[in-house]
């Protein structure tokens, strides 16, 4: 199984530099570095990088561009201007989801989409099997791109310092083609860890480049083990956790991505009648009382009746607090409902609050 992990262009790198690598989403990725603590902290107060080179990438381009993206994207990309950026998920039919991801605006005839690499192939097969009638042609360009994300309230002055690229009038959720070197790099402003930060696409070599001057600058590097605690405390999603072919974007507490109001795509009957008579479950925060960590899969009660289980669980870094993401029976989702988290044999006190355990704070 092991021999079958697929290395990003930065692999070699993380090996000699000692960090903790393990299979994620079918790549071998670093995990950890100088440790979890500090690589979150330094996201947190200053600046870090992480290599996400395993993420999927797929361009959608044609005549039919902007029907097609619509059709499958519950978020809504109509009059967008060239360069924004949305977040959102593709749905099956009953509103289970296939995937969230990002969509980049390059016009109305181009889309990049931004997918999970655990989910690429199963993604890109999906994508072709529904364009079939639209004027579009669909390329999987995973393999051509690498990507580092570089976050942090200094991300913005650490690269234009390293790489000499003009950053500041990128706003939040947008990107901008730079032609560095004769060859197309992408830069977008977006961030998983609820800081400001960019994701630079681009070549193998040229990520190579760009992650030797962010070494030689003194940038700490990240592994996944942070991006998870960054996510985690402002929020955000992890497809497999909070979102599933069993968990729609409504169970998951994101109906505000789902925009109803536009014509027809894939989930929407399905989403529309959740939205609309509620759902029987959905992603809440859960706090713990006193030290104990909840993880994933442990069960919430409620006078000795599961009515739930953990999705994602920490001793959050930013705050010192045990806190969760669950998925919740209704009506114990209710900020403020007193539940218990069983721990192996024990179970510990815990409240429904707000998902969002820390504030972001992205750049306005």
């Amino acid at each position: 199984m092991e021999e079958n992990l697929i290395k990003t262009c930065l692999h070699d790198r993380h090996v000699k530099q000692g960090a903790l690598m393990s299979p994620f989403g079918g790549f071998d990725m670093p995990i950890q570095y100088k440790g979890i603590t500090e690589e979150h902290n330094a996201v947190r107060q200053n600046v870090g990088v992480f290599d996400v080179s395993h993420m999927g990438e797929v361009r959608i381009s044609g005549p039919d561009a902007y029907k097609y993206v619509s059709h499958i994207f519950v978020n809504d990309v109509t009059g967008a201007p060239d360069g924004q950026i949305f977040y959102g998920m593709m749905c099956y039919e009953n509103g289970g989801t296939v995937d969230d991801l990002l969509v980049y605006k390059v016009n109305d005839q181009e889309y990049f989409l931004v997918i999970n690499a655990s989910n690429i192939a199963k993604d890109v097969e999906w994508i072709k099997k529904n364009a079939e009638g639209y004027d579009v042609k669909v390329v999987n360009e995973s393999d051509y791109y690498g990507e580092v994300a570089v976050q942090g309230p200094k991300a913005e002055e650490t690269l234009e310092k390293i790489l000499g690229l003009e950053l500041k009038d990128i706003p939040f959720y947008n990107f901008k083609v730079f032609t560095i070197d004769g060859e197309d790099v992408i830069v977008s402003r977006t961030g998983y860890t609820g800081e400001d930060g960019f994701e630079i696409y681009g070549s193998h070599s040229y990520i190579q480049g760009v992650w030797d001057k962010l070494m030689e600058a003194g940038v700490q590097p990240c592994g996944l083990g942070c991006r998870d605690t960054l996510r985690f405390e402002v929020g955000l999603p992890l497809y497999g956790d909070e979102l599933s072919p069993e968990i729609s974007p409504i169970e998951a507490s994101l109906s505000m991505f789902v925009k109803l109001d536009k014509p027809e795509f894939i989930g929407k009957e399905a989403l529309a009648k959740q939205k609309a008579e509620g759902v029987a479950r959905r992603i809440v925060g859960l706090e713990l009382d006193g030290n104990a960590i909840p993880r994933h899969g442990y069960p919430v009660e409620v006078d000795g009746k599961q009515v739930g289980e953990i999705t994602t669980g920490y001793r959050s870094i930013s705050t010192g607090k045990s806190v969760a993401m669950a998925m919740i029976d209704k009506p114990y989702d209710k900020l403020g409902t007193k539940v218990e988290v069983r721990i192996r044999k024990k179970t510990f006190p815990a409240t429904v609050v707000k998902k969002r355990f820390y504030d972001k704070n992205y750049k306005k």
